[in-house]
């Protein structure tokens, strides 16, 4: 890559260059503008702090209790990261998006010298503009890291199968890619690229899948490099946990997640087919041009490919019992590869570089503006939404002028862009879309994690205030009571276990629950009754209200 880059005319380089900073900035700025998100971000960015206040970077715990649910690789990042930066949520989030960045620049550097500088613009775009990675991308979990190796691996085994260059060396370095990708979450880091590469040896004839086989199967370095990233702390925590590391991730975490739903997060055959398009957006409509050639794309080998790898993944999990979002765009690296392509085809197209470019910029402008139609309609209109906690916390005041002013800048931006005639149409179509970008995420985004989590960083951050400004009673602490918002720990700086108060602690609950939670605990049998529940309703102290929470300090019973 390092040759082909340096026979590339002055312009072009300065061009990428240029639109790889830009992508930085879509990657990177305001990743600290939103509270944690809970559960997922609350409870990666709580096992974190836990490992750095431990210090035992072996294992990851929850509130104190073993996590068996990810591989340690995001864990070390994240803690490393915090080591620098300090405990905020920019500092958890920074790993991921470093990676997705990485993400983005690893397709275009595969698209580029394949189909040119304005695929590999526009496909590096659609990857990282699309609402599914902006969101991932900007998310203290393991998902960002694991789609930059599952990308960069199966990248690097088709440069071992087109069998030009390096061709030994790319197998090598997608087994380094592959180990990192199992140390992140586990056997889909294999799974996934050495499905696309099986299945496309297979559709390629049966001479083609036995040399292919032979070379795989028989390089003792690639499986060396492998086995020497990957295996090491898989052998250190069965040594260290034993069945309960296999119960907890390879079982439940892995075999069960797949055969039946767990934690409620189930879905029809149909729920990629209908969410991949949400995920794409705004570049949905380049699905369009996609599906028109189909045919066209299958008859060619790196065609073939990459539609055998988003098949793979589509097929696969449409059929997993577990059904989660992201799952999806485990497949979306070779979606936005083609896409790129298409548009690329399509500015070149006659009339193309006029009409198209406008039509798209214009669905770029559209989508920050009805994302934040959609939210002032929601604010306005909290009485409708049934659940209490949800009523609640989005009918907190909230300043919506500034998504107005946002949208209104999406909008203004792009017709700029759009009409800047000095550029290309495709370093256009691409900063529109780094605009409609930066709008989602310094403006809508951070919006709603103030509406749905400011009450829960409040509530650590008081209790944290008052357990360290008073003498509570030995083994009093804060407790999540009723609730799984374990992001509220992150903000305490200490653990948060959930189960009913003792005297003296703190506790988190739903405002609206307080009392049929107390008359359940005054009502358990006297062996099962915490220390001061003495069959009446306890005191309560309340310390916060806020968005339908309520921080409480127990006093025991009255």
């Amino acid at each position: 890559m390092a040759e082909f880059i340096a026979t590339r005319p002055a312009d072009e380089r300065r061009t990428m260059a240029l639109w790889a900073l830009a992508m930085g900035l879509v990657a990177l700025l305001g990743l600290g503008l939103a509270p944690l998100f809970d559960v997922d971000e609350g409870a990666f960015s709580e096992a974190t702090r836990e490992m750095l206040a431990s210090g035992d970077w072996g294992h990851t715990t929850l509130n104190g209790e073993p996590r068996f649910d990810k591989p340690i690789l995001i864990y070390w990042l994240q803690a490393a990261s915090v080591q620098l930066f300090g405990l905020n949520e920019a500092a958890l989030r920074l790993p991921s998006g470093l990676a997705t960045w990485a993400w983005m620049l690893a397709v275009a550097a595969f698209a580029w010298p394949r189909w040119g500088q304005r695929a590999a613009m526009l496909a590096g775009t659609v990857l990282g503009t699309s609402a599914g990675v902006l969101l991932i991308g900007r998310a203290a979990t393991a998902d960002a890291l694991l789609n930059l190796w599952l990308a960069l691996t199966a990248l690097e085994l088709w440069r071992h199968a087109e069998g030009e260059g390096d061709a030994r060396g790319a197998l090598r370095r997608a087994a380094l890619w592959c180990g990192l990708g199992v140390l992140t979450k586990g056997p889909v880091a294999l799974l996934v690229p050495g499905a696309a590469l099986l299945l496309w040896m297979a559709f390629s004839g049966r001479a083609q899948l036995a040399a292919r086989l032979r070379a795989l199967l028989g390089d003792g370095w690639a499986w060396l490099i492998f086995a020497a990233v990957a295996l090491p702390w898989y052998a250190y925590a069965l040594h260290r946990h034993g069945m309960a590391f296999v119960d907890g991730f390879l079982l439940r975490h892995n075999l069960q997640r797949y055969g039946g739903s767990l934690e409620g997060h189930g879905g029809s055959l149909l729920y990629y087919v209908v969410l991949l398009p949400l995920l794409m957006l705004p570049w949905t409509p380049l699905l369009v041009p996609l599906l028109a050639r189909l045919r066209a794309t299958w008859r060619e080998p790196l065609g073939r490919y990459l539609l055998l790898w988003a098949g793979f993944v589509l097929v696969f999990f449409s059929f997993s019992g577990t059904k989660l979002p992201h799952y999806v765009l485990y497949g979306f690296t070779p979606v936005a590869l083609l896409a790129g392509r298409e548009a690329a085809r399509w500015l070149e197209s006659a009339g193309g570089a006029r009409w198209g470019l406008r039509m798209q910029a214009g669905l770029l402008a559209i989508w920050p503006a009805a994302a934040v139609a959609v939210t002032a309609w929601i604010a306005l209109h909290t009485a409708g939404i049934a659940n209490p906690l949800y009523r609640a916390l989005i009918g907190q005041p909230a300043a919506l002028a500034p998504l107005g002013a946002a949208a209104l800048v999406a909008v203004i931006g792009v017709a700029m862009l759009v009409n800047l005639r000095r550029l290309p149409a495709s370093a256009r179509w691409s900063a529109a879309g780094v605009v409609m970008a930066l709008v989602m995420t310094l403006a809508v985004v951070p919006w709603w994690g103030r509406q749905l989590q400011a009450p829960v960083r409040e509530a650590g951050q008081r209790a944290a205030a008052v357990l360290a400004q008073t003498a509570p009673p030995a083994g009093a602490t804060l407790v999540q009571w009723g609730l799984h918002l374990p992001s509220v720990a992150v903000y305490a700086r200490r653990e948060a276990p959930r189960r009913p108060p003792r005297p003296g602690d703190l506790a988190l609950a739903r405002e609206d629950q307080i009392d049929s939670l107390a008359s359940q605990l005054a009502a358990l049998p006297a062996g099962r009754r915490p220390p001061g529940a003495d069959g009446t309703l306890p005191t309560w102290q309340p310390l916060m209200r806020m968005g339908g929470m309520v921080l409480l300090r127990w006093n025991g019973a009255p």
